[in-house]
Parts: C-alpha cells; structure tokens; sequence
C-alpha cells in the first residue's frame, strides 16, 4: 500500500513537472512566433521601404535626365538668340546705309512722277499733282517709317500705270487756248485716247497731245463717242469702240 502511494505521488509529481516544461515551452514557442512575426514585419517593412527608396532613385534619375535635356535645349536657345541679336545688328547696320541710298532715291521717283504728269495728257491732272504734293509732305514726316513712304511712291506709280490700261470717265474741267473753260464728262483708253464732253452731251471734244490742246470733233462720230461713255459707265456691255487718237481738225476752240 506504501508503495503504491509512493509511485502514484511519484507519477504525480512526473505530470506535474512535465507539463510545467510543457508550458514553458509553449510560452518559449509563443515568444519565439512573435519574435519571428515581428522580426517579418520588420524585413517586410525594410523590404517596402528599400523599394521605395528604389522608386524614387529611379525617379530622380529620370529628373536629371529630364533636367540635362531641358539645359541642353535652353543652351541651344541662348546661342540661338545670340546670333539672332547679331544678325539684327547687322541688318540695322545695313538699313542705316540703305536708307543713305533709298532717301535719295524716293525723291528722284518723285520727281519722275511730277515730269510724268507734266508731259502727260491732262488725264485727272489735279488729283494726280494732289498725290504728288501728298507724298512731298509725306517724305517730311517723321513718324511715317521709309519702308511705308517707298510703298506709297510705288503706290502712286501703279496708280499712274493703271492709267494706260483702263477706260474710264470722271468730271473735270478743261481749257481752251482762247481762256474759256467749261465742266465736262471727260473719257480716257488708256493714253491713246482723251475725250470730252459736254454736260448737254452735244459737243465733243478730243485732246491733242501734239499741239497740247482741245479740238472739237465732228458731230458725225457722236454717236460712236456715246457708245464710249456708256460702256465706261457700265450701261452697256463692253465692245469694240472707235475712238480718235490723233486728228487734224481745221476747227479749234
């Protein structure tokens, strides 16, 4: 009986020491778990961490690259713009000396309008020394730049060219050796022919570039001559016409 109390106490005491190991080895096992857990999370995080870091090395790079591209294209822009800035030296420096030549120039095609007129038919001779006179003042003003003044002086030579091609009619005042003067409908072609005539629309009269002078004209081509006026006019359709270019008319007004 002794002896079975003994080992039923022996084999108590073995339980109760093997499952106080047991507890500490589950609490060691539990620990250890953590500690791995944790020591995870930590190379995790590292991990995430080490490729953020990554990332934004790589993102720099891909600044810098962007940075040295950028530098390299405003390096290109400067030097650009200094040979801007010297060609526009040398083109100011070049207009200084050409404006020394066009000056010059401008008022010698002035002139050459003025003798233009001078010789001409009297074909709107007023408006045409009004023009004149306008860009004789003009060449004065110092807030009209050359290049504007030159484009007028071409302008009015255009205008003196379109003269020889076209048929057109306009009022105006002509005059006769004897002093008289009178308002009339005067019709140009061109400068091969210069008409005039009267507002009763009964007399007309040719210039003669030779003999610089009006000369009546027979009564016998009026009918002709009103076609004239009124294709000028635009009454009727352009056809072909016959107007006088030279003559040799006894009669002078």
């Amino acid at each position: 009986m002794m002896k079975k109390a003994l080992l039923l106490i022996a084999i108590t005491h073995t339980v109760v020491a093997n499952a106080s190991d047991l507890s500490s080895a589950q609490a060691i096992q539990n620990k250890t778990n953590t500690e791995a857990s944790q020591s995870q999370t930590r190379i995790n995080k590292s991990a995430d961490n080490t490729l953020s870091y990554q990332a934004d090395i790589e993102q720099l790079e891909d600044e810098l690259k962007n940075l040295d591209v950028y530098r390299k294209h405003l390096t290109a822009l400067v030097d650009d713009q200094h040979r801007e800035l010297k060609n526009i030296n040398q083109q100011i420096s070049d207009i200084e000396q050409t404006r020394q030549g066009v000056v010059p120039l401008m008022y010698k095609m002035i002139d050459g309008l003025k003798k233009t007129v001078k010789n001409d038919k009297p074909l709107r001779a007023e408006q045409r020394y009004q023009r004149i006179e306008k860009l004789e003042t003009m060449m004065t003003i110092a807030n009209v730049s050359d290049a504007e003044k030159y484009r007028r002086i071409l302008e009015a030579y255009q205008i003196e060219l379109d003269y020889g091609t076209k048929l057109g009619v306009y009022q105006g005042e002509i005059s006769f050796d004897n002093g008289k003067k009178i308002q009339a409908n005067i019709l140009y072609l061109g400068r091969i022919s210069l008409i005039a005539r009267n507002f009763n629309q009964d007399k007309y009269w040719t210039w003669d570039q030779k003999a610089k002078a009006w000369f009546l004209l027979d009564s016998s081509l009026n009918s002709e001559l009103d076609k004239a006026y009124a294709v000028a006019n635009k009454e009727i359709a352009p056809s072909l016409l016959t107007l006088p270019v030279s003559l040799n008319i006894a009669e002078k007004k």
